[in-house]
């Protein structure tokens, strides 16, 4: 008979310290699992965390890419993820294969390859250093002012990241399949309803869904913005997990769910997958465990330490 509510949690609880685990988790994920991690933040926060921890085992609560990025940065720690089919359309818009592929056929533009954290270990290993969308501006602007520039995989960040610093970039033609669905139609449509409300919108959104917010930011400067706001109301445009942090950490203010033409629902179905019953299995278990190849791993370490050096 499963185990459920407090006793699941205790347990959960109970194993981390007998496995001297800490639990990561993505500002996406479900508020139980937010509310059990030892810590919450954006792909940056979450890197800088990984790189830092001295536990010997990391439950990674996000999706497959970010768990290969802990395990990059801590080759000898077990990383668990508590579902290995917690994927991510914009890293897979991105295969390894291809990017190898078109960096062959175009060796005479000599890339500087940046790449959104938001991808794989394998593409990581082909990329001269990653960002996130909290440091991609710092990032593009410390590039080789000699070099061309190849950013991937979204465009959608990429294009903003050019808006702000007017370094050129070739784009990969990727995106996030959630940021995608908020419209022009249906940012209009609720800034009607809620006028006094400023609209904060992730970079991963469209130029129409950009044009339209009052700041255009990642999930973690969204809390500094909303903190230091005088405004009592936001229009939060983003993943549906990050207005539970929000309602945290900024007590007393509303927060509003961006929506699609479809519903304000704007849920990752891969960041959903994850739950506090497969957390418990899988610092239970140790498993589903995530194994990169040496060679790939090593690569990879180069291009995000490169990152974190950048991004002090």
């Amino acid at each position: 008979m499963p185990i459920t509510g407090l006793d699941l949690v205790e347990d959960i609880l109970a194993l981390k310290k007998e496995r001297r685990a800490v639990i990561l988790a993505h500002n996406y994920q479900v508020k139980e699992i937010q509310e059990l991690a030892d810590f919450v933040g954006d792909s940056l926060g979450l890197a800088y965390k990984a790189a830092e921890t001295d536990a010997e085992v990391i439950a990674f609560c996000g999706v497959h890419f970010m768990a290969e990025t802990a395990k990059i940065v801590n080759p000898t720690k077990t990383v668990v993820l508590p579902d290995m089919n917690a994927g991510c359309s914009l890293s897979d818009s991105c295969p390894p294969e291809k990017l190898a592929m078109f960096l062959e056929q175009n060796r005479d533009k000599n890339y500087y390859v940046i790449a959104y954290i938001n991808c794989s270990a394998g593409v990581k290993a082909l990329s001269d250093v990653i960002c996130t969308s909290g440091n991609a501006v710092k990032i593009v602007q410390s590039a080789p002012k000699d070099r061309n520039i190849l950013f991937v995989p979204d465009q959608n960040l990429g294009s903003w990241v050019m808006e702000q610093t007017g370094r050129p970039m070739e784009l990969w033609k990727g995106n996030c399949y959630v940021h995608v669905e908020f419209t022009r139609q249906s940012i209009e449509r609720i800034r009607g309803t809620y006028p006094a409300a400023p609209v904060v919108a992730h970079p991963e959104c469209t130029y129409a869904v950009r044009m339209l917010a009052d700041e255009v930011c990642s999930t973690e400067k969204m809390i500094g913005y909303c903190k230091s706001s005088p405004a009592k109301s936001f229009i939060i445009v983003t993943e549906s997990g990050m207005l539970h942090r929000l309602r945290r950490e900024v007590p007393g203010k509303e927060f509003i769910p961006g929506p699609t033409d479809l519903c304000a629902c704007a849920d990752c179905r891969y960041m959903k997958m994850n739950t506090l019953e497969k957390l418990h299995d899988c610092l239970r278990d140790l498993s589903p465990e995530i194994i990169i190849p040496e060679p790939i791993r090593a690569r990879a370490e180069l291009p995000l330490r490169r990152m974190l050096e950048l991004s002090k």
